[in-house]
């Protein structure tokens, strides 16, 4: 058996070195590609969303697509990172979700820069100080992030891409025992999410929002009778024990987010739009507003209200958040928004984008 072992382990060698030369390949030919593109930008979403969709229905067993997909987001950020040094901003601190949701879509190679509000998220990627910005935008169990829409009316910045994460929630403390955490720590939306879960394992302790899941991490690592709830990689980061794994009440508890910049990806077939506007006070003014997505046949995916406050508008006023598939350029697309636009009293297409890849 032994033996057996030894032969298949130096076929594994003989492998690596071979998978080695063709990523140093892959990697000069990226190398010769940033040269030719004389200052282009090196991220380009519709070309990464192709390349993994790719893969994703290339791969079989054993290594399934998911796997297929994280090895290859990897090699394309380390190809990515000898073209373009990318900086990108998140809500912080670090281990947070968002900053889960930069790794999964850029990859490892990116300087990721932690913000202490989704304020200041949009601000840095406005001026400059990064060029792409990674905000939370709704999650599957509480629903849309409100200052994520009411920023998107006003910022110069576009949608150019999406996460969807996977949200795990976990107990985690200093303590080695459940029952001596008597307070607990996390994001508002957090707690929300776990609800049932306190209700029935901690009925007694206090539930105290903070502004992010990391610094519900850090505050219990530091008190004496705390717990938090957060991801995997707070508790990494912060020194905590994991007292309860996935405590979220809904098992498919997800978060989706919005990668902004100012690139404009082109179609990939594979698309969605994303559009706000506002409708007349009157009755059957968003029933009209509607109509032109039905008439050309576009699928609407998501619509969320908000109060026009971004807008300085009057009492009760409305804006209308939209998803729809497909691109901007794609023709019942475009023939909807030109319908769109004779009727909406304003409209703003926030940003066409490939489809996350999971």
């Amino acid at each position: 058996m032994s033996e057996d072992i030894d032969k298949l382990r130096r076929e594994i060698d003989a492998l690596d070195g071979e998978l080695l030369q063709l990523l140093q390949r892959r990697a000069r030919l990226a190398q010769r590609i940033g040269r030719l593109k004389g200052g282009a930008p090196a991220y380009r979403p519709e070309r990464e969303s192709g390349i993994l969709r790719r893969v994703a229905a290339q791969a079989g067993e054993p290594l399934a697509a998911a796997a297929a997909t994280r090895v290859f987001r990897e090699i394309i950020s380390a190809c990515r990172g000898l073209e373009e040094d990318l900086r990108v901003a998140y809500l912080g601190p670090e281990g947070t979700f968002s900053e889960q949701a930069v790794r999964k879509h850029f990859g490892g190679a990116v300087q990721a820069g932690p913000a202490a509000s989704i304020d200041e998220v949009f601000r840095r990627c406005e001026t400059g100080a990064a060029q792409f910005a990674v905000v939370p935008a709704e999650n599957s169990t509480e629903g849309a992030i409100g200052r994520t829409l009411d920023l998107l009316v006003t910022t110069p910045l576009r949608i150019c891409g999406e996460v969807e994460l996977r949200v795990q929630q976990n107990l985690m403390a200093r303590a080695a025992e459940l029952r001596a955490v008597r307070r607990v720590y996390s994001h508002a939306q957090s707690l929300a999410q776990c609800n049932g879960w306190l209700n029935l394992n901690l009925p007694a302790a206090e539930r105290v929002p903070v502004a992010s899941n990391a610094e519900a991490a850090r505050r219990a690592a530091e008190e004496p009778g705390a717990g938090a709830i957060a991801g995997e990689a707070a508790a990494e980061r912060y020194g905590l024990e994991l007292l309860a794994r996935s405590i979220e009440d809904d098992p498919n508890n997800t978060t989706r987010f919005l990668v902004l910049g100012q690139l404009d990806p082109a179609p990939t077939g594979h698309d969605r739009t994303s559009l706000v506007m506002s409708a007349e006070n009157k009755p059957g003014a968003v029933h009209a507003l509607l109509s032109p997505l039905a008439q050309n046949r576009v699928s609407m995916t998501r619509i969320e209200s908000r109060p026009a406050r971004a807008m300085r508008s009057a009492l009760w006023e409305y804006l209308f958040f939209i998803d729809v598939e497909g691109h901007q350029q794609d023709e019942r697309v475009a023939a909807a928004l030109d319908a769109l636009r004779r009727q909406a009293p304003f409209l703003r297409v926030l940003g066409s984008y490939p489809v996350a890849v999971a």
